[in-house]
């Protein structure tokens, strides 16, 4: 197997800090996430899925160190990316990593995109700064002066040898536009969501990035766009080899378009392995009540499924299991087995192969 183009070990992330870094007021930082490891291979749409307020995107953010500053802190753990540890790499140098190596794409396109721009002069912007970045790297500046000038044209792309307006035409026929140059024309309020949505994949593909990082890119779609467009970005990624991290809390997103899935809960990994072995044979009682909670088509809706309780708050979060007080299979084990999920100790690792879970109970 090829090394990871990604590969996050042990990172814990927390709020409440100073500008110094210190605690804020003398208090006791909070932490959200607790040791959070994974990795991303070449190519692959990998998955990261739980509730809302397990941590999902806090991790996702803090890839590229876009937690909000200086209240939040990675406290601990290492994100490689190739030979680069992303927690100690310079800011300057972490710029050149933004936006052309991974890139980003959010949950609501009408806010990643300037309204009173038109979406040609934002898809060229993309090559005016990945330009700047490999003329940054290469301290050249007349090389920089050049890009800039080139671009304002547009001319000939530095580095591709073809005219970037071609290249955006070709990039949205791919993402499924008949009339790219209508796009091109249009302001932002002009296209629908899943239009909008669709253009910032194309956003993020244009300087051909090693990794994508999706944070619910579909959660404001309806159902028949959501999947078109996550149509495109796989169909797209892996076209171009690019990786893609997807969050989402939608188990059957994840069931049709990943590869691998990582479980998460109260910040914390709970279960990983490849999307089909955690599907048909999930092992923590967590990943087994996602998917009961699936409506099917054919069931009856007065038998639905729920998992009791709620995602706890960070100050509330146990040193043991964190999802004891909401497992049935906890409640219905042995005094001395339920003891060890009420403890303070952490679940331990059960693995089969390349599939493992964090659980007491798991089977």
């Amino acid at each position: 197997m090829s090394n990871p183009v990604l590969s996050v070990k042990d990172v814990s992330v927390a709020f409440g800090f100073d500008k110094k870094g210190n605690p804020r007021d003398g208090k006791q930082p909070l932490q959200v996430t607790d040791r959070v490891s994974f990795d991303i291979f070449p190519g692959e749409f990998f998955a990261l899925v739980g509730e809302s307020g397990c941590g999902k995107s806090v991790t996702a953010m803090s890839i590229l160190r876009l937690l909000p500053w200086p209240s939040a802190k990675i406290v601990n753990g290492e994100i490689f990316f190739g030979a680069r540890d992303l927690v100690k790499l310079p800011l300057k140098e972490l710029q050149n990593v933004r936006g052309s190596e991974i890139a980003c794409i959010f949950q609501e396109p009408m806010q990643a995109l300037n309204p009173v721009v038109t979406i040609k002069k934002q898809l060229l912007e993309v090559f005016k700064f990945s330009a700047i970045s490999k003329s940054a790297q290469s301290k050249n500046a007349s090389s920089q002066k050049e890009c800039h000038s080139r671009l304002e044209e547009p001319a000939p792309d530095l580095f591709r040898g073809e005219s970037p307006l071609d290249l955006i035409r070709e990039q949205l026929r791919l993402a499924g536009f008949a009339d790219p140059d209508r796009v091109l024309n249009s302001y932002p309020h002009e296209l629908s969501g899943g239009m909008l949505q669709r253009v910032c994949i194309v956003m993020a593909l244009l300087p051909k990035p090693k990794l994508i990082i999706a944070d619910e890119p579909t959660t404001a779609l309806d159902v028949t766009v959501q999947a078109q467009v996550l149509a495109v970005l796989k169909d797209m990624a892996e076209k171009t080899g690019t990786a893609v991290l997807l969050i989402t809390h939608n188990m059957g997103i994840v069931s049709q378009y990943a590869h691998r899935v990582a479980v998460m809960y109260a910040g914390r990994i709970v279960e990983e392995g490849p999307v089909r072995e955690v599907i048909n044979h999930p092992m923590h009682p967590y990943t087994q009540g996602l998917l009961a909670a699936i409506p099917e088509s054919h069931s009856d809706l007065r038998t639905l499924v729920s998992i009791p309780g709620s995602v706890p708050h960070p100050k509330d979060f146990a040193k043991g299991c964190r999802f004891a007080d909401r497992c049935c299979k906890c409640v219905q084990a042995s005094a001395e087995e339920r003891e060890k999920c009420l403890s303070a100790e952490l679940p331990t690792k059960i693995a089969e192969a390349d599939h493992f879970a964090y659980c007491f109970c798991a089977k």
